[in-house]
């Protein structure tokens, strides 16, 4: 007995110090690694070159800028410098500024620069994927990462708020300023994950990154956010979409395809 009793003592301290060696010695998820290593690059852009007029297609490079001809005589973005520079008219425009390009992959991801200059109030980015062709989800609004300066979103909006049969029974209850009824509201709650986040206005490293049925959202090589949603296993992410509430800086995008 007092031998038993001896050596539980002696393997207790050690099974508990390998599980913890265990957590402490797992290296990080290096996405953009994964991308570089694993993924073929389809598409990039380093934006050296001037901006040819004002319409939907002058950023040029496959670019469109959805919201130009929506507010003609405003600049809504410009290319200086090999940076992309932003500035949303949501008066003017009646929307926020959304400028996409092609992408097309199951698994993948995008990699880019930003920066919030400090010429706004409230600046933000959303970083997203759209699918038209997609039905039953409005505009084919896929999934999107929303950087605020206090937080960041990670939300599955195809089988969330933008899946037409949900956004017509909650766009009810917003009409009528009602709260949503607990188990519609616990449902999209599970479609969407929220995480402190401090804005700044320095330069920043950005990987959107998706494998199977979860995104990652990584800056400066940390994963600051991640989410499963069957949503975000959408088979193509057929547009890759920037919108910003007024002003944001990006540069040296590129889009990587696993599968």
């Amino acid at each position: 007995m007092k031998h038993t009793l001896i050596s539980t003592l002696l393997l207790a301290p050690l099974v508990a110090l390998s599980a913890d060696e265990a957590t402490s010695s797992a290296a990080p998820r290096d996405d953009t690694a994964w991308l570089r290593k694993k993924g073929t690059l389809i598409f990039q852009d380093t934006f050296n070159r001037p901006l040819d007029g004002n319409g939907i297609k002058a950023i040029g490079n496959g670019w469109e800028s959805a919201t130009a001809d929506r507010a003609p005589n405003v600049k809504q973005a410009d290319l200086d410098g090999g940076i992309l520079k932003i500035n949303s008219d949501g008066k003017t425009a009646g929307h926020g500024v959304h400028i996409h390009h092609n992408a097309g992959f199951a698994d993948g991801g995008t990699t880019l620069r930003f920066r919030f200059p400090g010429l706004n109030k409230g600046e933000s980015l959303t970083i997203g994927h759209v699918d038209r062709e997609m039905k039953g989800v409005h505009a084919g609004h896929l999934c999107y990462a929303n950087l605020y300066p206090t937080s960041i979103l990670l939300r599955d909006n195809k089988t969330g708020i933008s899946e037409e049969k949900m956004r017509a029974r909650r766009a009810v209850f917003l009409a009528r300023k009602e709260k949503l009824p607990p188990d519609f509201d616990a449902l999209l709650q599970t479609k969407e994950k929220t995480v402190p986040w401090k804005a700044d206005n320095e330069w920043h490293d950005l990987t959107l990154a998706f494998e199977g049925d979860e995104m990652r959202l990584i800056i400066d090589g940390k994963i600051v956010a991640s989410h499963r949603s069957e949503g975000f296993a959408h088979p193509s992410k057929r547009w890759l979409s920037f919108s910003a509430a007024n002003s944001v800086w990006i540069s040296d995008v590129k889009i990587w395809k696993i599968k």
